[in-house]
């Protein structure tokens, strides 16, 4: 019996829901739609299908603790976890995990799907899946069309072949319509949006890969066989698979295999793309807002609203998004969301950090949050979860003053080893070898006042790690 293992892609950087998703922490890493991440709620949605064994995930190198906590805090264990060295679209990326499911079994089949989707109804997401696989069984590369309820010009389109269902012969794949267009293909009810989801099995796609793609196979295969172990991932060698092409399953495979077909799907899907499409995936109060966190409105209507620090409000808007976070709010008219990736390019080429980090940084041992800074120091404030430890390092254009206001902490100092309680504190002069444990049951938080001539992140030289990150600055 074959296998059926879930794909989960968890590669994208989600610049089109910024200043909340970023680079660093992307939207498929947040809790948008529910109190789960959406990477969550995937992982949970795949598991629900009949049969489903442990997933494999494919993701970021940058992303891969946070990725692996977030599928741990669900109860499941992952299959594999792959990182990816570079971003080369979804035909590499599925070409690692096909070949990863090979090594598992031989006849796998395979349910892949981007982390970063909205499915209302799961159920029928499911059920609609356990047909995918009967056809995937008889040799066919099933992809899901999402029956489309309104002429969407921001996704891509299939458009079916004759046939008597469930499933039809894809007949075209079309790239983002105008809207006099989308509205045709609507009308006509012979086409789908592209979901970007796919299930098939593992050998029929790589076959099929050797067929119209083998140099994006070639690669995939060389930097799978190359790839090293690394705690609880499997690390893609970077030289082999830098060699690889960008390119999709639509335009590698799907377009030009004859087994390719479309299964239609309507489960209240989207792919949150932007801040339109968010809003349009919650729901809305009496005046057609969505409002979430500390938010206070005004004679304000069809707005998005959302604050993660502080109160926001507004007086007289209607159909804006405006979003605030601890280092960057964003105010646009619903109908110029798309242009937001624009700004984010902006920032990029201005060479400002906003762009892929959040005030609050992600560590394997908790996070960092930069509460202040000026000429020649910085504070910050760590939060290290039970358990933690923080890589034994040194700095050569800082030093460091901690004071512990909540948990017990475990400090190394060059020979020295102690415990600071709340209301403690110690300083760690340039150049000391230093490390801060928890050792306690509760979060540990620490007030970090840094100084010195350099204060950049990347002063940092790394002795030991317990999380395999030596050499490195993330």
């Amino acid at each position: 019996m074959s296998s059926l293992i879930p794909v989960i892609l968890s590669g994208g950087a989600g610049t089109r829901l910024w200043p909340l998703s970023r680079e660093m922490y992307p939207k498929q890493l947040l809790a948008l739609t529910s109190k789960y991440t959406m990477l969550q709620d995937t992982a949970t949605r795949l598991a629900g299908i009949p049969g489903a064994g442990v997933p494999i995930v494919v993701c970021n190198e940058a992303h891969r603790f946070t990725v692996a906590e977030q599928i741990r805090a669900l109860g499941i264990t992952a299959g594999a976890i792959l990182l990816e060295p570079v971003g080369r679209n979804t035909a590499p990326a599925v070409a690692l995990a096909a070949l990863k499911a090979q090594v598992i079994d031989a006849e796998a089949i395979l349910v892949v799907a981007p982390a970063d989707h909205v499915i209302r109804d799961a159920r029928v997401f499911q059920q609609m899946a356990e047909i995918a696989v009967e056809q995937a069984k008889n040799g066919k590369l099933v992809t899901f069309g999402i029956v489309a309820h309104a002429p969407e010009t921001g996704y891509g389109y299939i458009r079916r072949g004759d046939g008597k269902g469930p499933t039809y012969p894809v007949a075209q794949f079309i790239e983002k319509p105008p809207l006099d267009v989308a509205s045709q293909f609507v009308a006509s009810g012979d086409y789908y949006w592209n979901s970007g989801m796919f299930v098939f099995k593992a050998s029929r796609y790589l076959a099929e890969l050797q067929a119209f793609a083998p140099d994006i196979l070639q690669a995939a295969t060389l930097s799978f066989q190359a790839a090293t172990t690394d705690l609880d991932f499997m690390r893609i060698d970077r030289i082999e698979f830098e060699k690889c092409r960008s390119e999709s399953i639509d335009y590698a495979v799907m377009e030009k295999t004859r087994d390719a077909v479309v299964l239609p799907l309507d489960s209240g899907w989207s792919d949150v793309g932007s801040w339109s499409s968010l809003f349009d995936a919650l729901p809305a109060d009496e005046d057609g807002n969505v409002l979430q966190g500390d938010v206070l409105v005004h004679d304000t209507h069809d707005c998005y609203v959302h604050s993660t620090s502080r109160l926001v409000t507004a007086v007289g808007m209607d159909d804006h998004i405006i979003v605030e976070t601890k280092d960057a709010v964003l105010v646009a008219p619903k109908e110029r969301v798309q242009d937001v990736k624009e700004l984010v390019a902006k920032l990029k080429k201005s060479g400002r950090t906003e762009s892929s980090l959040h005030r609050e940084v992600f560590r394997p041992w908790g996070s960092y949050d930069s509460i202040d800074s000026g000429e020649r120091f910085q504070v910050k404030r760590l939060s290290v979860k039970p358990g933690g430890v923080l890589s034994l390092q040194m700095h050569h254009h800082r030093a460091e003053h901690w004071i512990v206001v909540q948990g017990t902490a475990r400090i190394t100092c060059n020979e020295k080893t102690f415990l600071l309680s709340e209301n403690e504190s110690t300083y760690i002069p340039i150049g000391s070898t230093h490390r801060i444990e928890n050792p306690g049951k509760v979060y540990l938080h620490i007030v970090e006042v840094q100084s010195g001539s350099y204060l950049g992140e990347d002063d940092i030289v790394r002795f030991e790690d317990n999380y395999g990150r030596q050499g490195t600055n993330t």
